[in-house]
């Protein structure tokens, strides 16, 4: 490898024009590719296989209203007084217009809602009322039915008594001959009529009790149907589109595109539409899904993140074009891989994010690997090493470490797709793609750039000192001559081992400490910068109409066979009561059936917002009724929303990251023996890693959760911290804790193959490393960090996350920890079994190979 890469630096040099040209080609076909292939970024970060998702996933077929793209409007009047008529008029206008566009599918306008709302309560109170008549008014004609039977059954017996005496007075008289029949058969014929006018009277009587029985029926099923619709707008009773006060309202935009397609193109048309036509006077803010926006990824912050990282390559090598080649070569790195990166997203799905850790990536390895080269290029032409002759045997030196340090990060960013979380993978294949690129930027280009530079890469009196001590003519030579003028002073961590090792080691398990509270979650608007609008709106609604209104659930219950409408209204208000009956619910709607009839949706709206840990356990309360409702209604209930999404994409990370670690630590591991040819040093440089990995994610729990140091670092909200963040800050910072492994242990490996003890090269190898490495970490501290104070919520914390564990790999655990683990171990840290020596391949990565080989030339 070290042959191959000496003859490609040799070869870019020698050949510059040409290589720089094809670079300068590669970047104008990136920018084609990306600008014609027609590429789109999405708005949410699906996951597939989490119960959740899938639940989402499916309302497109059950409830494909639903599903649907969707934003808030919040509409307030800062001067403390309620909507005029006018104003309710022409933010009605303006919304009238909104639908009108043709990506938007349909418009919720806040008044128009609440005023059903309050129609319904009113009916609902109408009706109840008018049960209470109705019921009155049965209960009256009972009583006058029932008075008018008792008459009738009375008059009724009466006559069958006269009749039944008359009868037995004709008998006799009929038996004895006697007289006078004709009148007792008149008497009879009368009785005969009063029992015939009887019967007539009881059939009235009859269908008077048919026809209140029906109503006595009907007054039933509308009782049992006002009583459920009591119930349900009961359990609503606490939702509202327009505030108690009248002074916000929230419209609700829906688009004809799926949920997390949402087209930035569409959501800007909506804001612009609705910026230039409200009336004058009124407050407007748009929710995250509205606003959300990768424009100005280069902000302030990350500007000055850039700035510093210049600087400091300015302070180290004083020269213009030092300090320039580094920058140029990331840029170049960065422009590349991101615009191939947006060439496959009209082929892949992709996320607004995906792109951003390449970015971050690509700036900092791309400066580093770059620095690393120039550096040992600049050490080889101040010894007296030839130009052409210097820059190969850079690129075969510190490019082989640099070729192995980008293996390592790949491998890292790679592994993450095994998370199996579709977007996650998407950003570590991202992110290996720029690290390719960097490597391969710093491999070509930046030798040809060097083959230019001549010897402009050093400071004038660097040049004068090279004129006068002449060419070295072997590699020998010039090792002797860094040796001669390095520093022999003893390091601190080799002098003082234990107390370096102590003081570290406690230091950073201090630091982990607020690791062991971490709570995940995604984030909401609360996350927000305190100025943008997406803040704005997430505070507005919590205050009016409470935090849970930024995010409510979604619960599905489905039946196994179709139910009658009264039977189906009876189960929406017996589900709603149920849900509302749980611990921080404070409303509950229903929210339709499904066509088949077998689904119905309810939508649950928290009291507390929706990265709460209130809300998280009304989720887990929601999936505790899963195991009763199969008994007692004969129906099964499931539940999504931003709260079950959190805590299912926490569970199913959890679940892979032995995966994902086992993999990454065993690849690297091996990897690092066939690179320092030691069992000991992978170990001393995985050890450090868990110590770094550890204190970072306690210092951003500290900062991000916890809210310490949160003003200055523009925190505008404590909460939990970002779901995938740590497996990604794991992924990420294993690879550069390797990489600076690399470089620092490199030397120190150096320095024991050219003969000096376990001990002395130590101190020659943080001595020949050290202002490197310091002036690399700098450089990556800064430009993480600049993006730590990014407008964009998902990158702020993964530019703080990683900009910290730099500075603790770095600082305390390589440049400490490790040589005074190093010093302790002694001669056995470089042990390696003949029978695996033998086996391993030699890549050379210190280049000791090729400088022999040199020498011999």
């Amino acid at each position: 490898m070290a042959q191959l890469l000496y003859r490609l630096g040799k070869f870019s040099a020698k050949r510059a024009f040409a290589v720089i040209a094809i670079w300068v080609l590669l970047i104008g076909a990136a920018g084609a590719a990306a600008l014609l292939s027609g590429g789109k970024l999405g708005t949410t970060m699906t996951l597939d296989g989490i119960p959740s998702q899938d639940l989402a996933t499916s309302l497109q077929e059950t409830f494909p209203e639903a599903a649907r793209a969707a934003g808030q409007v919040v509409f307030h009047k800062a001067d403390g007084v309620e909507f005029s008529a006018a104003e309710i008029s022409g933010i009605s206008n303006v919304l009238d217009r909104v639908k009108t566009l043709i990506t938007v599918d349909d418009v919720a306008d806040p008044f128009i809602t609440q005023a059903t709302l309050d129609s319904q309560r009113a009916d609902l109170a109408a009706g109840l009322v008018a049960i209470s008549d109705g019921k009155a008014e049965i209960n009256k004609g009972q009583a006058s039915l029932d008075a008018g039977q008792d008459q009738l059954d009375a008059a009724k017996s009466d006559l069958e008594a006269q009749a039944e005496t008359l009868q037995q007075t004709l008998d006799a008289m009929v038996a004895n001959n006697a007289p006078g029949t004709e009148q007792v058969l008149a008497g009879l014929a009368q009785i005969q009529a009063g029992l015939d006018q009887i019967a007539l009277q009881q059939t009235e009587l009859t269908n008077g009790q048919s026809k209140l029985d029906e109503g006595k029926t009907e007054l039933a099923s509308n009782e049992v149907q006002l009583v459920a619709g009591e119930k349900l707008l009961g359990t609503a009773n606490n939702f509202r589109t327009v505030s108690v006060d009248g002074q916000t309202a929230f419209a609700t935009i829906y688009f004809d595109q799926p949920t997390g397609q949402l087209d930035e193109v569409a959501a800007a048309e909506v804001v612009d539409l609705i910026e230039a036509q409200t009336p004058a006077g009124i407050q407007v803010e748009y929710s995250q899904s509205l606003v959300f926006s990768l424009d100005g990824l280069l902000g302030i912050g990350e500007i000055v993140g850039l700035a510093i990282a210049a600087l400091v390559l300015a302070i180290m090598l004083r020269t213009f074009i030092g300090a320039g080649l580094p920058v140029i070569a990331a840029i170049t790195g960065v422009a590349i891989s991101a615009a191939i990166t947006f060439a496959l997203s009209s082929v892949i799905e992709m996320t607004s994010t995906t792109p951003l850790l390449g970015i971050m990536l690509g700036l900092a390895v791309g400066i580093d690997y770059s620095l690393f080269i120039l550096n040992r290029h600049r050490r080889q032409l101040k010894a007296g090493v030839e130009l052409q002759e210097s820059i190969g045997l850079a690129n075969g030196t510190s490019g082989n470490a640099v070729v192995f340090a980008g293996i390592t990060v790949v491998i890292a960013l790679l592994a993450l797709n095994l998370t199996g979380v579709g977007f996650l993978g998407l950003m570590g294949s991202a992110g290996a793609l720029a690290i390719v690129v960097a490597v391969s930027v710093a491999l070509t280009l930046v030798p040809a750039v060097l083959g230019l530079a001549k010897e402009k890469v050093l400071t004038q009196k660097e040049r004068l000192v090279r004129e006068a001590t002449g060419l070295s003519s072997t590699p020998e030579q010039v090792y002797a001559l860094e040796e001669a003028n390095a520093s022999h002073k003893p390091v601190f961590a080799n002098k003082r081992p234990w107390v370096v090792i102590i003081g570290v080691v406690t230091v950073l398990m201090i630091v982990a400490v607020p690791a062991l509270s971490m709570r995940l979650a995604l984030p909401d608007g609360g996350a927000e910068a305190s100025d943008s609008t997406a803040f704005k709106s997430y505070t507005l609604i919590s205050e009016a109409f409470g935090p849970g209104s930024n995010g409510s659930l979604v619960a599905i219950v489905d039946v196994p066979e179709n139910l009658d409408e009264i039977a189906e209204l009876q189960l929406q208000a017996d589900v709603s009561e149920r849900l509302f009956a749980l611990d921080n619910v404070s409303a509950v709607l229903p929210g339709g059936v499904s066509t088949s009839g077998l689904d119905l949706m309810f939508v649950l709206v928290p009291e507390f917002g929706p990265t709460s840990a209130e809300t998280e356990q009304l989720v887990f309360d929601i999936r505790e009724l899963e195991k009763v409702f199969p008994a007692e209604l004969n129906a099964n209930i499931e539940v999504t929303g931003i709260a079950a999404v959190n805590i299912d994409i926490s569970q199913k990370l959890a679940d892979v990251l032995p995966l994902y670690l086992g993999t990454v630590v065993i690849l690297s591991f091996l990897l690092l023996i066939l690179v320092f040819r030691s069992l000991i040093v992978p170990l001393v440089a995985t050890g450090g890693f868990l110590l770094t990995v550890g204190a970072t994610l306690g210092a951003v729990v500290a900062v991000y959760q916890f809210g310490w140091l949160s003003e200055v670092l523009g925190v505008t909200q404590a909460g939990p911290i970002l779901s995938f963040l740590p497996i990604l800050l794991i992924g990420i910072l294993f690879g550069l804790a390797m990489d600076y492994q690399l470089f620092v242990v490199s030397g120190m490996r150096e320095a024991f193959v050219h003969g000096k003890s376990a001990k002395d090269s130590i101190d020659s190898g943080i001595h020949l490393g050290r202002p490197v490495v310091i002036a690399a970490a700098i450089i990556m501290v800064s430009v993480f960090g600049g993006f730590a104070f990014s407008h964009i919520t998902m990158i702020k914390p993964m530019g703080f996350g990683l900009a910290i564990g730099v500075l603790i790999d770095a600082f305390l655990v390589r440049l400490l920890l490790v040589p005074a683990l190093m010093s302790v171990i002694g001669k056995a840290a470089w042990y390696l079994p003949k029978w695996l020596d033998r086996l391993l391949p030699d890549v050379d990565v210190e280049g000791a190979k090729l400088e022999r080989l040199r020498s011999q030339a």
